[in-house]
């Protein structure tokens, strides 16, 4: 079967490789599609960041590149393993893309998404979106029931962005900041508003990003280039600051500003994978009592994700702005990515 691999920085193929078998207590799935994650452009441009190597396998799979790319993904169950039979082939099913070990710490508070060896299928070996077949255990096998396997790919994103929210603690009475409108900041945006949350207000620059957050929802959008955010911010709730705010630039002044835009007591959380050490300044959160806090992924997140989208509390087709065949990944996909990120938000390929 075809599928799309990492084989270095730079260097992603398109590759013959074997279809996948079915195991005991294992579902195999067709994918139909696949999105592009800022995660597989990193990988792309910066790699191998978490793509194992040769002198580092990954130590769940044993893998190391070249590696199947891939972690958005959607498609149609057409063979079950021995002891699945919950599922039937046809279901329309997304798949959370998680390698975990399950006897650490974390994962025995369930925490499994901080797992400490934690791996993703489409980043650490076991397959990946980008081909036609993969093959993961039944506990990672979410049905979408009559939804589509298109909105299915955007599930995962729009999973980060919940468990962000959840974290927050959140609320319909609050006001939320979030600093930042690529794809991670629309999908926060949009699930702010899912969950019901009052007032949220965005921050980012670009013309094209500031058109896209009204369309998920926010309330307001602040251009950095134009005023102080900080006291754009605290005009806007009326001299108390966000109840909630999300970072999601990875950026120290993005992060300086998130937090001083917080209300006393309220609480910043982290959405961002950092390319660097942050510097922050400890006083801002001690004399406010601003509590900041990390958010990675997700964790039991898909269920309530699928049922926002099937109540219609979120419109995923908003975010997907190209499908593209497999083929087309490097020049129609990551290239387009990020040649015009402004314009863009997620990129599905059919594989």
């Amino acid at each position: 079967m075809r599928a799309a691999r990492f084989h270095a920085r730079g260097d992603i193929r398109i590759d013959d490789i074997p279809e996948p078998a079915t195991r005991p207590g294992t579902v195999k799935v067709e994918v139909e599609w696949c999105g592009i994650c800022g995660t597989d452009l990193h990988e792309y441009l910066d790699g191998p960041i978490f793509a194992p190597t040769v002198d580092a396998p990954h130590p769940l799979t044993g893998e190391s590149a070249p590696v199947v790319l891939g972690h958005e993904f959607a498609g149609v169950v057409v063979e079950t393993g021995e002891g699945v039979d919950d599922l039937a082939v046809g279901d329309r099913v997304v798949v959370e893309p998680y390698i975990v070990c399950g006897r650490c710490d974390a994962c025995q508070q369930g925490r499994y998404n901080v797992c400490a060896t934690l791996g993703f299928v489409g980043l650490s070996g076991g397959g990946g979106g980008f081909s036609r077949y993969v093959v993961a255990e039944r506990r990672w096998i979410h049905p979408l029931g009559e939804l589509g396997t298109d909105v299915g790919a955007l599930v995962e994103p729009l999973a980060v962005a919940y468990h962000a929210v959840r974290l927050s603690g959140a609320r319909p009475s609050h006001s939320a900041l979030v600093f930042g409108a690529g794809p991670i900041g629309l999908v926060t945006t949009a699930s702010l508003k899912a969950v019901g949350v009052d007032e949220v207000i965005v921050v980012e620059p670009a013309r094209a990003r500031k058109e896209k957050a009204t369309v998920a929802g926010a309330d307001h959008v602040v251009d950095p280039r134009d005023a102080d955010v900080v006291e754009a911010v605290m005009e806007i709730t009326k001299g108390r600051g966000a109840d909630v705010s999300f970072e999601c630039a990875g950026i120290d002044q993005v992060l300086a500003s998130a937090i001083r835009s917080t209300r006393a007591g309220g609480r910043c959380v982290n959405v961002a994978i950092w390319g660097h050490d942050a510097t922050v300044a400890m006083n801002d959160l001690v004399f406010r009592e601003v509590g900041v806090v990390g958010s990675l992924a997700y964790c039991n997140d898909h269920p309530a994700t699928i049922d926002l989208i099937r109540q219609g509390k979120v419109d995923p087709y908003q975010f997907i702005t190209g499908r593209i065949d497999l083929g087309d990944i490097v020049d129609r996909g990551f290239r387009e990515l990020i040649d015009n990120k402004e314009e863009n938000v997620k990129i599905l390929v059919h594989p």
